[in-house]
């Protein structure tokens, strides 16, 4: 009986630990066609990728959500296998088979996510704004101290989000996010439906930009945003560091 007692002790630090570790949610996007072009879209591979194996390695909890839950298709043109990690990501069953069974926004317990994370890709342009169920996990997280993240496309989410007062979320927060230059270095401007960087900008956003396809991470309070794909580990990595002071505030 003892020697039960002291193991069942020995144990409870380790379970509690477990329960305890940070949650990061990475949402992806649904939307699969590029426009009325045919194209297949997606998510950009590594702006989960890294984002996840970032993550992984200072011990977060990583779920992978969508707006309707379900499969979330990858851009095929941001495949690149001889990215490692991309690689390590593709090749894990268990990360597979949660971007293939995202789980729905309107299903998260919001309570236990310390970091709510949009991965781009040109898909969130057509899901992600003016989605409520976005909005709404959107300023859940926020308003509970947790943090919100994007990159590239992904501050897409934050079109459509108003407070309760009726004004943008975006409105006197810098951020980053994947700019009108490189839309049109991208060729795509045409075909999205609108310039991302311009929009952020109408909404009252104060947009850094860096040089085309370089690195760009914005740090505003608990908002970390990242301008592109280059972006998301370092974006990942303040997302991390921000988490962990707020939760050592608290």
């Amino acid at each position: 009986m003892t020697l039960l007692l002291i193991s069942l002790l020995a144990s409870a630090p380790l379970a509690v630990a477990q329960d305890a570790s940070p949650h990061a949610v990475i949402v992806l996007t649904n939307h699969g066609t590029l426009g009325a072009t045919g194209t297949p879209t997606g998510y950009y591979l590594g702006e989960a990728a890294h984002p996840w194996h970032v993550f992984a390695e200072a011990g977060f909890r990583v779920t992978f959500a969508s707006p309707r839950g379900g499969p979330a298709p990858v851009d095929p043109s941001s495949v690149d296998r001889d990215d490692p990690v991309m690689a390590a990501f593709l090749d894990d069953p268990e990360v597979q088979q949660a971007v293939d069974h995202t789980v729905a926004l309107d299903a998260l317990d919001l309570d236990e996510v310390d970091a709510l994370v949009f991965a781009g890709g040109h898909g969130t342009m057509w899901d992600l704004p003016g989605d409520p169920d976005v909005a709404r996990a959107i300023l859940e997280t926020y308003d509970d101290g947790g943090v919100v993240g994007a990159v590239c496309h992904g501050p897409a989410c934050f079109v459509g989000v108003v407070d309760e007062e009726g004004r943008p979320f975006v409105a006197g927060r810098r951020l980053a996010a994947f700019t009108d230059s490189e839309e049109r270095a991208a060729r795509k401007e045409a075909i999205v439906p609108f310039l991302l960087e311009t929009r952020l900008r109408e909404l009252g956003a104060e947009v850094e930009t860096a040089a085309d396809f370089t690195e760009k991470v914005v740090v505003d309070g608990r908002v970390v945003t990242g301008q592109n794909p280059a972006s998301a580990a370092k974006m990942a990595e303040e997302i991390v560091r921000v988490v962990r002071a707020e939760r050592g505030s608290r």
